[in-house]
């Protein structure tokens, strides 16, 4: 149980410090203009004709950056410092009383699993005959046996559920971990996610136009495909 928590609390941490060290910068809408231009020429010597395909590329990477929109990696750091600071960055506030209402109520519910462990952990010291007196010990290791906890009570059922008390608060110690990482993922994925454009417009905008082709100077035709637009 003990090894199987111990793999699970570092698989969180790999992960956690794999999203440091490959954290790509910051991913800011690109708009990619391509022009496709098809040209007939004339040879007017000989009355032949023949096609001249043309295709031309404007990349308008980097052009109208919004600098509004949060750094991930800055995003990442701050809910790994404090959690739903990041939410709060991505101005996404109405999740902050969730991720501190998972990571209260587990909080809450460790405390009184470990108490409850730690009375019956106290309750089956102290009431556990030694030999070779077979009497229970007195110096009270691990505390005074709680009232509530009858002196007659059956050993086995102590043990019991001692180990079943300390069983749960390993899990819920698990699940803190896990609810603290998911809320440094939820950040840093939705920092990258506002970069992209999800307008109802995203379809393309063909433009057809006549142009110049620039090697022979000859008339031609423009054919513009908007692949990414705003």
């Amino acid at each position: 149980m003990r090894s199987w928590i111990a793999c699970s609390i570092f698989l969180s941490l790999f992960l956690s410090a794999a999203i440091l060290i490959c954290a790509p910068a910051t991913a800011y809408p690109q708009s990619v203009h391509r022009t496709f231009s098809h040209n007939t020429d004339y040879n007017l010597a000989n009355g032949i004709s023949y096609h001249q395909p043309f295709v031309a590329l404007n990349d308008t990477l980097g052009q109208g950056v919004n600098t509004d929109l949060p750094d991930p990696s800055s995003v990442l750091y701050k809910s790994m410092i404090i959690p739903g600071w990041g939410q709060i960055v991505n101005k996404q506030a109405w999740k902050v009383p969730i991720v501190y209402g998972i990571l209260g109520g587990l909080g809450y519910f460790s405390v009184h699993l470990t108490k409850k462990y730690h009375d019956y952990r106290a309750a089956y010291y102290n009431l556990n005959p030694r030999p070779p007196s077979n009497e229970p010990p007195t110096d009270q290791r691990f505390g005074p046996t709680p009232s509530y906890i009858p002196e007659n009570a059956s050993l086995e059922q102590i043990r019991n559920l001692r180990n079943e008390y300390r069983n749960n608060r390993d899990l819920v110690y698990v699940g803190i971990v896990l609810a603290y990482g998911l809320n440094i993922i939820d950040a840093y994925v939705f920092a990258h996610m506002r970069s992209f454009d999800v307008s109802e417009d995203l379809s393309m905008r063909p433009t057809i136009s006549p142009g110049i082709m620039a090697q022979s100077n000859a008339p031609g035709i423009t054919l513009s495909i908007d692949l990414i637009t705003k």
